[in-house]
């Protein structure tokens, strides 16, 4: 059986981050427990303090159930420095690790439409990772609170 986990994202406000991650990795904002409305009402149920409420959205799933739940933790400090964790966002149809039947033209072709199509939601383009003479291209990018990931 494979191990479950939940990807915890550090942010300052978590359901505008939730909603550009799901456009961004297919997922869907994770909804309230079964019998609450709202997250709130299940935080109050659970005798959560004022403090944890009004955060509204602040978790995505897979809605095919294969991918781990990412849950967007409110925090009060400034991301400092360089994540030591991102995200890698396929888009170019070609295999990750290994040698692709996609043609580099059409990796690449595919790579820059979902970086433009993320930066319209919100993502910063930082720039082309290309190593000099190989057969890979991907794109860094920028998440709106500033983390970085890669479209490859």
């Amino acid at each position: 059986m494979p191990a479950r986990f939940t990807i915890v994202v550090d942010c300052r406000n978590p359901e505008p981050l939730a909603r550009f991650w799901a456009a961004a990795l297919d997922y869907v904002l994770e909804p309230p427990p079964e019998g609450f409305e709202t997250w709130d009402d299940w935080r109050r149920d659970i005798g959560l303090p004022e403090s944890y409420l009004g955060v509204g959205f602040d978790s995505i799933v897979d809605p095919r159930g294969e991918g781990p739940r990412v849950w967007f933790n409110v925090v009060t400090e400034a991301k400092v420095g360089k994540n030591r964790l991102h995200f890698d966002v396929h888009a170019s149809g070609g295999s990750p690790t290994a040698s692709s039947d996609v043609p580099l033209a059409i990796r690449k072709q595919r790579i820059d439409a979902e970086a433009t199509r993320l930066a319209d939601l919100g993502a910063t383009i930082t720039g082309a990772l290309t190593p000099e003479g190989s057969d890979h291209y991907a794109m860094g990018m920028r998440d709106p609170e500033d983390n970085e990931f890669d479209i490859n």
